[in-house]
């Protein structure tokens, strides 16, 4: 898979934005709602999910703004401690990361947190765009997305601009009425272009 995905992605580097397919990888810890998004995405309706033993694949489209009709391979992969370690293997030639977050699970956000800077300095994912969606933000107690970036750490990721820093962004959601998740996927896309574009200029420098 690895090997098919590395091709995908250098191939995709010298299609026009708007063609091929994105690959994207679902993060996040269990029952943080990634598999209640993935469907909301896919089907536009809620569906009640069961724990992900592995991973479910889907491929959403786009709905929002320059990523409308961008179609979007979507890999949610079980959170459950036990499997995070085979995260590294989906993230290898991702176009870009998807952390859901339990806005909600104060006790476990220091967790969520090692978790994302552990995915986010792993050396294959330099770069790679990470929007970190804030889900279940209709219940009460959620976090607000200026409260996760502290907690989370994020802005010591540093600016996707400079060498190693990254591009991200939070985005308030619920998976289950589908609130938030196409503004994500259009941030998202809009991180994937940047990200392409500032790799474009580095090469011309570097010559």
């Amino acid at each position: 898979m690895g090997a098919n995905m590395g091709k995908n992605a250098s191939l995709l580097d010298a299609l026009p934005s708007g063609q091929g397919t994105l690959h994207v990888v679902m993060l996040g810890l269990d029952s943080a709602g990634k598999t209640t998004a993935l469907y909301r995405l896919k089907f536009d309706q809620y569906l009640n999910t069961v724990p992900t033993i592995g991973f479910n694949c889907e491929k959403v489209k786009g709905t929002l703004g320059k990523a409308k009709g961008v179609n979007f391979l979507v890999w949610d992969v079980g959170g459950q401690e036990k499997l995070r370690p085979l995260w590294k293997s989906y993230t290898r030639c991702t176009d870009g990361i998807v952390f859901v977050l339990d806005s909600v699970d104060v006790e476990r956000m220091e967790e969520a947190k090692m978790e994302l800077i552990r995915t986010v300095k792993s050396p294959e994912n330099s770069q790679v765009p990470i929007l970190v969606l804030a889900n279940k933000q209709d219940l009460p107690g959620a976090k607000e997305p200026k409260d996760l970036e502290k907690l989370l750490g994020l802005t010591e990721l540093g600016n996707g601009g400079a060498p190693g820093g990254h591009l991200w962004h939070v985005q308030p959601a619920c998976a289950i009425t589908g609130d938030g998740l196409h503004e994500g996927l259009e941030v998202l896309y809009e991180m994937i272009l940047k990200r392409r574009k500032l790799a474009k200029e580095r090469k011309k420098k570097g010559r």
